[in-house]
């Protein structure tokens, strides 16, 4: 089987602090990979990269996605391809409802696949059953994107949008913060409603507790801009136990 996602001796750097200092990972089709470490340990970095943020300048090294060189891909072609990241700190969009931020999104990624818009009725009736992946109720259709949104809804929303978008491999960078337990169960139940034998997640956390609900297949750890080791869903437990002080 072809690889979802190839990452060889990644290096980044943001103005003259290199970050990212010669990441390795694989993923493939139907995997969960979860990559745990400190703050300032690269994690959002790595997400950032791999989402075409410009504020980063990779120095070293190759990615590639479904055999294309990620790397050359705008953020809006590493979309279309179907590369989904979920923010640590989503943003509001006054002025844009749900309803048609989303719309607008969906008939975009059909249009490059050379597929008609959806009509009205297809739109709001998929929709709704989307919504109801993160239990969110019809109403937050008609208001702004994530205005005025608990940091609960705005994670469910998130959740929502990756769900209407259907991607091949979905970067959740830190969906558990600030999540109350009922918040992170109905998140991450979405979540696990959306995986299949196709498509990949790499969820990025500092803590277990996100991985009780959404259980990974392969753990990273992450220090310094490395990953220092890789395991099972057990190095999540024994990095909960015994914190990251052995990776140092």
């Amino acid at each position: 089987m072809e690889n979802l996602l190839e990452i060889k001796n990644l290096h980044a750097r943001i103005g003259d602090k290199e970050i990212l200092k010669g990441i390795n990972l694989v993923i493939r089709p139907g995997e969960v990979h979860a990559i745990m470490g400190r703050n300032g340990s690269g994690k959002s970095t790595l997400s950032a990269v791999l989402a075409g943020n410009s504020n980063y300048t990779v120095t070293e090294g190759s990615v590639t996605y479904l055999g294309q060189d990620l790397l050359k891909m705008s953020p809006e072609e590493r979309s279309w391809a179907g590369i989904f990241l979920g923010f640590q700190y989503p943003v509001e969009i006054p002025g844009v409802t749900n309803v048609n931020f989303m719309k607008t999104a969906v008939n975009e990624h059909r249009r490059q696949k050379n597929l008609p818009p959806l009509s009205a009725a297809e739109y709001l009736k998929m929709m709704r059953e989307k919504m109801a992946y993160v239990e969110m109720d019809p109403s937050f259709s008609s208001r702004g994107v994530n205005v005025g949104f608990s940091g609960g809804e705005k994670k469910r929303n998130e959740v929502f949008q990756m769900a209407m978008l259907s991607p091949r491999l979905a970067i959740l960078d830190e969906t558990d913060s600030g999540l109350d337990v009922d918040a992170l169960r109905i998140v991450a139940n979405g979540v696990n409603r959306l995986k299949t034998a196709e498509n990949a997640f790499v969820v990025i956390t500092h803590y277990q507790r996100l991985l009780d609900y959404i259980v990974p297949d392969v753990v990273h750890v992450l220090y310094k801009g490395r990953i220092v080791k890789t395991a099972g869903k057990e190095l999540a437990a024994e990095v909960e136990a015994h914190g990251y002080e052995e990776f140092e």
